[in-house]
């Protein structure tokens, strides 16, 4: 690249707030055949090339593992050329020097450097002649229009303000992690009109959009010098019809602009927000609701899959699974995207991983989020929960360090591209070593920090947990599920192994010792639904009907309700289902009430919700210190809903070969989904009727079709079914 024979450079003095914009002038003196700009920083920045901005790349570079990865961005810019140029790049603190959430007890060594830059344009002449210019003592610089900006704190604009430029300067900070551009780049993607604007029980002016989304606030406005526009964000209202924001924790979801003179429009230009509504604190006179609408960003993503239903609520829920991956896939897949959080957490990336395979390509997206989690191993095969990592946060646990074998086994089901094993196969086999070193026990799992099954309600009503982190772990046995995705982890890497052509025999010896030690161990202490659940998904019991039975009856004793948290959801209705209870896990699908998917769409839920009752029925909440109102992990369900209910499954890796097998239930009238795979367009439909059930199957590849019991071995083609009740 040539951005190697640039240097860094940064402004005299400033603290790590200040936001600068750096220029540097330059004449056109002969014809210009191309010109391209590499450019990238330490936290994101926007270039402008002659008043134009350069690129669709919203906060480029992005967020990796900044001390061995970082982006550089190439982009063409001929276009924008003139005789005379003038080429202004502002730089915001963004990721790289992020404040760490108080509550992790860390804090990011990199918070308080300055803003630094880095570029390089190279002129392609019209005889064939380059020239190239980089930044270097040359450029000047000042700070900019933003005067505050940050992931967690908003953005804060004086337009008034004039420049002042003074000489940048040279600095030395490390080049040798600089790396081309390597996953899809964060662009706006639909803009989401104002739905009402009304002043609440306490006087507030606030504007509803009607959807829960990530992006930030766009407006156009007539303003004297000086005037200010201050805006803060919220997901929900309270049970008064009140503005709430205790759930942002200490993230300041706020901007705040401060008008020149006549005609402008704004939009954040480093940061983003998780919000369905906006409150006016301070406005120009004559503001109105019609100047301001939402841009919603994520990054670029074709989608794959479409899920519609006959029952309205299911399909607020499909829309709402679907809105919380598009919000959470900003640049890394997050947990969530309003918080002090918004970070890249290996279980929640884990247990949606299918759902987002089946939703969107996400192929680019994972490729590069998975070299980071390369990247952020450390030595000894400990993967952080966290991705990019924090500074010394909490060691890595059973289901969350997982995510390193089981998203690219996933990612290999649905897309058959065999890559996504072998770059990552030696990460996995490190994982696996790793994992002995720190067990109580041999063969096992045990003695180690775990998130346990966050979030289950499975725990009996005296149970007093010594800690509040404690009660959100669940009931089940931390050294069971441990132990359970330990198994699961060698079993994906026999079988990758295998397609690799590598040695996995001790790793088969290894699986047969973790079985039978689980066995010994946990076999006739299975308790919650989750450790059922596990138990049954990862093959750990010789008696699995027997124990999908005791899961069923254990499910409806409790007055059908599902008690798993983030653990054991993914894989409840598929193990139901495998084994005879379909009409059981379409039940707990189709709950109304308390605990259940459609609960939060019965309360107006326009994303999925972190938590069953993030509102409870009395309009109250659950709590204000960890209470996401856009979190997907719940919306693992949707894979069910592709694989079982339309019964979408690849009888070969890539769907290259197709199993469709739809089980319906009466109480849904239809059913559609549809999945473009690399092999083409699936199509599987079905229509409770007067004569029967109507079967509509689209395949562009060879497919066993099975209904009723009944098998077809089909070519490529569309099909009609009809069956009698």
């Amino acid at each position: 690249m040539m951005i190697q024979s640039a240097a860094w450079i940064t402004m005299d003095g400033i603290a790590s707030t200040v936001v600068p914009v750096f220029r540097k002038t330059f004449s056109r003196m002969q014809p210009v055949r191309s010109a391209v700009l590499e450019v990238t920083c330490d936290g994101v920045y926007e270039a402008q090339l002659n008043g134009q901005r350069v690129g669709s790349f919203i906060l480029a570079p992005g967020w990796t593992e900044y001390r061995k990865r970082l982006q550089v961005q190439s982009y063409d810019v001929t276009a924008l050329l003139k005789a005379e140029n003038v080429l202004e790049i502002t730089v915001a603190n963004g990721w790289f020097r992020r404040t760490n959430a108080p509550w992790t007890g860390t804090q990011n060594p990199d918070e308080f450097l300055p803003a630094m830059l880095i570029a390089a344009l190279r002129l392609t002449l019209e005889d064939g002649k380059e020239e190239v210019i980089v930044t270097d003592g040359s450029w000047e610089v000042s700070e900019s229009t933003v005067t505050l900006s940050g992931i967690f704190i908003g953005e804060d604009v004086d337009m008034t303000r004039k420049p002042s430029f003074e000489p940048a300067v040279v600095c030395d900070f490390p080049k040798d992690n600089l790396i081309p551009q390597a996953g899809p780049e964060v662009h706006e993607q639909e803009t989401v009109y104002p739905r009402a604007s009304f002043r609440t029980p306490r006087g507030e002016w606030v504007i509803d959009f009607g959807q829960n989304l990530t992006g930030y606030m766009a407006f156009d406005l007539e303003a004297r010098a000086g005037e200010r526009l201050s805006l803060s964000t919220a997901e929900v209202l309270d049970k008064d019809g009140n503005f709430y924001t205790a759930n942002y924790r200490s993230a300041r979801s706020q901007l705040h602009y401060i008008c020149r003179e006549g005609h402008q429009s704004y939009k954040p230009r480093f940061t983003f927000f998780g919000f369905r509504y906006l409150r006016i604190d301070e406005a120009p006179e004559g503001f109105s609701a019609d100047q301001i609408r939402a841009v919603v960003l994520h990054s670029e993503m074709k989608r794959t899959g479409w899920l519609e239903s006959s029952d309205p609520m299911l399909n607020q829920l499909f829309s709402n699974i679907l809105w919380s991956q598009k919000g959470n896939y900003l640049d890394i897949p997050t947990d969530c995207p309003q918080r002090d959080e918004r970070y890249g957490w290996t279980g929640d990336g884990q247990i949606f991983c299918r759902a987002a395979t089946y939703q969107y390509d996400v192929r680019h997206f994972f490729r590069k989020w998975l070299a980071d989690v390369r990247a952020a191993q450390h030595e000894n095969g400990w993967v952080p929960e966290v991705v990019p990592s924090l500074t010394a946060y909490k060691p890595g646990g059973g289901a969350w360090s997982d995510a390193v074998t089981i998203i690219p086994w996933q990612l290999f089901e649905t897309y058959g591209d065999l890559s996504f094993l072998s770059e990552m196969y030696d990460a996995m086999e490190k994982w696996l070593a790793y994992i002995p070193t720190v067990s109580a026990t041999e063969d096992l799992w045990t003695g180690c920090w775990t998130y346990g099954d966050w979030l289950a309600l499975d725990a009996p009503e005296d149970y007093h947990p010594a800690t509040i982190e404690l009660s959100k772990r669940g009931y089940s046995n931390d050294d069971l599920i441990c132990s359970a995705f330990y198994a699961n982890s060698v079993n994906i890497v026999i079988r990758a192994g295998r397609l690799l052509g590598r040695d996995v025999s001790a790793y088969e010896a290894l699986h047969s010792r973790i079985r039978a030690a689980y066995q010994a161990r946990f076999g006739n202490s299975l308790n919650t639904q989750t450790e059922k659940v596990l138990t049954l998904h990862f093959g750990l019991t010789d008696h699995p009907q027997e124990l999908a039975d005791a899961l069923a009856e254990q499910i409806t004793a409790c007055g059908t309700k599902l008690q798993t948290g983030l653990v054991g959801t993914p894989y409840l209705l598929h193990e139901l289902s495998r084994y005879g209870h379909t009409g059981l896990a379409w039940s707990l699908l189709l709950r109304r009430e308390y605990p259940g998917w459609l609960y939060s769409v019965s309360k107006g839920a326009t994303t999925v919700w972190e938590h069953w009752d993030g509102i409870r029925p009395d309009g109250t909440f659950w709590d204000d210190d960890m209470n996401s109102y856009n979190h997907y992990a719940y919306g693992s369900v949707a894979d069910w809903v592709f694989g079982v209910a339309a019964g979408i499954q690849p009888a070969e890796p890539g769907f290259a070969r197709v199993r469709i097998a739809p089980q319906p239930d009466s109480r849904l009238n239809s059913l559609c989904a549809v999945l473009d795979t690399v092999h083409g367009q699936i199509r599987s439909f079905w229509k409770y009727t007067d004569q029967g059930i109507r079967y509509e199957i689209d395949t562009p590849v060879q497919a066993e079709i099975v209904l009723a019991g009944k098998t077809f071995a089909v070519d490529k083609g569309r099909y009609l079914f009809g069956e009698q009740d």
